[in-house]
């Protein structure tokens, strides 16, 4: 089976059409730098086709009349049909984002395809309509809260979990009856023209879905357009800070998933045997390339070498190689321009005092390829660029702390508030601290599989809306209240 593959056309209006724009995007394996596909680059003009399809298909198209019923049904054979060709998913996230396979099995396709005919269950049993309890005055009336879609969706999606990050932005705007503009990183556009490949299988409506690629041109054509009614967007911080401007002056909704750097509390009282080699997977999850990876190691005091020391054998025993291979526990970056910040990361880091306790440079064997050692810095200041700015690597710093008070505070010095987690053998100690942390999330003890019932969103500067559970679906949605008597009017 081909790993690779490509496409010459754009999917705009439920139809495979010719590129305005004669540029196209290469698309390479990071773990060797064999190319293994082809996307047209879509052109600014393109971007405004993809518009008026999905501005038509909710207007004037069978999407904006649809039921929820309806919904429910199309996009549960769009999550059937996904299933049925998982095989072919994970073999191309492997060669297109360099996950390792166990990941590309799980989170980065079989979570996604659950996630989505989880929403499209919702679209059918969702509370489209709530009742208000009757309103008493001169005369009685009644009134209810309407849930209607709110119009036009760009999703801007990231290169680190490409397919599981369309479904979750597709998911709950298709199933509350939006109709989307789909704009992947050029990094990895091969799995968000998979799904388009699907969408049209199960005859899903014409403009309902559209799939385009592009700079930051045709990004900026999605976030400024006035026909665009809403931007959901995952990446980093000040991507997210330029399409807030960028959308400012059309007002649009925006659900922005941006940047982490996120703690990872341990305290003396935990088992450091068990923790230390869950605390180092956590760092290293897909090479250190997402926004919850806890890559701020705050240890109390008094356990500081004992947990140093564990991590490091384990990280000794972590197989860095091609993320094909079952063996291999972590595999590339997804390009040699995110290796190279990483390496100035870590030459900050020494510079302002911090020293490698492991890893540091590049793997001596594997000399093809975007790989980078993981990561383990001491001697580091929380005030440091190493402990507070988004590396997108695996590059951990390890900070010791006093006591409780000491530990909340140095987590939450940080301008980001996406995730935290916090290790203790008192499970009442380890909640109090996780309630006073300043995050959208926070795993106790090593937490559970995220439930799609949860919300996924962070404080402070990792974003603004959440996504996953009915409060996702909300963003998705607009409120309007009718009033009527009760009686004659």
């Amino acid at each position: 089976m081909s790993a690779g593959r490509s496409y010459d056309r754009l999917f705009i209006g439920g139809r495979w059409v010719e590129p305005r724009g004669r540029e196209e995007l290469r698309v390479v394996n990071p773990a060797n730098e064999e190319p293994i596909g082809r996307v047209p680059e879509a052109s600014p003009e393109d971007v405004l086709r993809a518009i008026d399809a999905a501005r038509a298909a909710f207007d004037t198209g069978p999407w904006g009349r649809s039921t929820p019923k309806e919904r429910s049904r199309l996009l549960t054979r769009l999550g059937e049909r996904l299933l049925a060709r998982k095989a072919e998913l994970v073999e191309l996230n492997i060669a297109e984002a360099g996950a390792v396979r166990s990941l590309a099995e799980s989170t980065q396709t079989q979570v996604g395809i659950e996630h989505l005919l989880h929403w499209a269950e919702r679209a059918a049993t969702f509370p489209w309509v709530e009742p208000l309890p009757p309103i008493e005055g001169p005369q009685l009336g009644q009134g209810a809260i309407l849930k209607e879609p709110v119009g036009v969706v760009a999703a801007i999606t990231p290169f680190n979990y490409p397919f599981y990050l369309n479904l979750w932005k597709l998911g709950p705007a298709l199933a509350m009856g939006n109709s989307v503009v789909l704009k992947p990183s050029p990094f990895t556009p091969l799995e968000a023209f998979f799904i388009a490949e699907v969408a049209e299988e199960v005859e899903l409506p014409p403009g309902v879905l559209n799939v385009v690629t592009g700079d930051e041109e045709a990004g900026r054509e999605l976030t400024s357009n006035p026909r665009v009614d809403m931007v959901s967007f995952t990446g980093s911080d000040g991507v997210g800070r330029r399409i807030m401007g960028q959308a400012a002056d059309t007002l649009k909704r925006l659900v922005l998933e941006l940047g982490g750097k996120s703690p990872n509390i341990v305290f003396a009282d935990t088992d450091l045997d068990r923790v230390a080699p869950a605390v180092a997977a956590a760092y290293i999850r897909h090479s250190g390339q997402g926004c919850g990876n806890p890559t701020r190691i705050l240890v109390e005091e008094k356990v500081h070498d004992a947990l140093v020391e564990r991590i490091c054998a384990f990280l000794a025993g972590v197989r860095v190689g091609d993320p094909a291979d079952p063996s291999v526990a972590m595999g590339p970056l997804i390009r040699e321009s995110q290796r190279q910040r990483v390496e100035r990361y870590v030459r900050s880091g020494l510079a302002d005092g911090a020293e490698v306790a492991f890893g540091g440079g590049r793997p001596a064997h594997l000399p093809n390829g975007y790989f980078v050692e993981p990561t383990l810095l001491v001697s580091v200041a929380n005030s440091m660029s190493v402990a507070q700015d988004e590396i997108f690597g695996p590059v951990a710093c390890v900070i010791p702390f006093r006591d409780d008070d000491d530990a909340v505070r140095l987590a939450n010095e940080t301008r980001y508030g996406l995730c935290g987690n916090v290790w203790s053998g008192d499970p009442l100690r380890a909640f109090a601290v996780a309630k006073r942390l300043r995050c959208g999330m926070v795993n106790v003890n090593g937490g559970a599989r995220m439930s799609v019932h949860g919300t996924f969103g962070g404080y402070k500067q990792s974003g603004l809306g959440v996504e996953q559970g009915d409060h996702g679906l909300h963003e998705f949605v607009q409120l309007k209240t009718i009033y009527w008597p009760i009686g004659r009017g």
